[in-house]
């Protein structure tokens, strides 16, 4: 009968997790093919169509940028988290948490700062509110012991149903016709996009350095190194001096605001009111995850991976309107993709030799 022995892999070098994200990548596809093809779909067409519609025109490819910003900054923050494997699931409410404190300060202070002061007093508020919610589930986890897939999960619930009692409530706007929402933030807390797209180039610079940052932090810093330890061994970590709560706390703080600041981007560069949370964030803190895997928790990579991605969402709208694919497809394509991501780093740290046992020798 088979019999499977499993190894870790002693040495990874770059090329072999290079190859490996690439096989990756390729067998989804393949799998995604299939999923096409049970829609009635051409497979290449549909395939090609996602690229096309992202990349094949200026249009496309701003639309891409402008969805790659939250993900560059929440896919970053995510690589941090992951590497000390403190699972945080719960970006989408950090994105919301720093759309909804960013909210409360354009709309208290927005008549009164001028832009220059107003802009910045957002963004702060925006990553408070996203380090705030990360800091709930690293305190539970650190201090009580429950797990943080599960918090962080619902606390992404809890968000989206406070921001939706509060535009149907207390904030719901006076200029909104009845329909829920907030009224529109003031000209002073709008962020300035690119003429002719969506590109509110500042978050994009925000999101460049915070890239550019963590890289050094991660590669460069004692922070960085405690950070790969806690990740590697938690329990050598704790017996070489590391203070486990002190750095679970700080990187929930730079994971979660990092979200937080993705969140007053959206706001405040393209919404420029708080409406629907799945309006605001369009499932940003949930590809995010795949963005972080892809870029193998390297926060630098990230910036190829967030724009992969945010190709595919925007090809994703491209075949829902040519191909009559629902919204859903999307979302299956991304899930499809992390699964394989996922295993693809389960067989580059380990090895799999098939073989055969000797029935006899077993019975004994």
């Amino acid at each position: 009968m088979f019999k499977l022995t499993v190894y870790d892999r002693e040495t990874i070098t770059p090329l072999r997790s290079l190859m490996t994200n690439i096989g990756s990548v390729v067998a989804a596809l393949f799998v995604i093919s299939i999923v096409f093809l049970l829609c009635g779909v051409n497979p290449v067409y549909a395939i090609g169509k996602i690229f096309a519609g992202s990349f094949g025109s200026m249009y496309g490819f701003k639309e891409t940028v402008t969805k790659a910003i939250p993900l560059i900054l929440t896919g970053a923050g995510l690589t941090l988290a992951f590497r000390a494997k403190f699972w945080n699931i719960g970006a989408e409410g950090q994105i919301l948490m720093g759309a909804l404190m960013g909210t409360w300060v354009g709309l208290t202070w927005g008549s009164v700062l001028p832009s220059f002061l107003l802009i910045p007093l957002m963004f702060v508020a925006g990553f408070l509110g996203g380090a705030l919610l990360g800091l709930i589930p690293a305190i539970l986890k650190i201090k009580f012991s429950i797990n943080e897939v599960i918090s962080t999960l619902m606390l992404n619930y809890i968000c989206a149903e406070l921001i939706t009692m509060l535009i149907v409530g207390p904030w719901k706007g006076n200029t909104r016709f009845g329909f829920p929402g907030t009224n529109n933030l003031s000209e002073a807390a709008l962020l300035s996009v690119i003429p002719g797209s969506r590109i509110h180039y500042g978050t994009l610079m925000l999101a460049i350095v915070a890239v550019v940052i963590l890289s050094i932090i991660v590669y460069r810093t004692r922070f960085g190194y405690e950070v790969r330890v806690i990740g590697e061994n938690s329990e050598a970590g704790k017996y070489a001096g590391i203070d486990f709560f002190r750095t679970t706390l700080v990187i929930m703080v730079i994971s979660g605001g990092l979200a937080g600041i993705a969140g007053i981007g959206e706001l405040a560069g393209i919404h420029h009111y708080l409406g629907y949370p799945a309006s605001i964030s369009s499932g940003y803190g949930f590809t995010a995850i795949i963005v972080a895997w892809l870029a193998k928790l390297n926060p630098m990579y990230v910036l190829v991976s967030a724009l992969f991605f945010a190709g595919i969402l925007v090809g994703g709208d491209a075949i829902q309107i040519s191909l009559g694919l629902p919204g859903a497809t999307v979302q299956i394509v991304n899930g499809i993709l992390l699964v394989f991501l996922i295993m693809g780093d389960y067989f580059l740290k380990h090895r799999v030799v098939v073989g055969f046992s000797n029935r006899e020798h077993l019975t004994k």
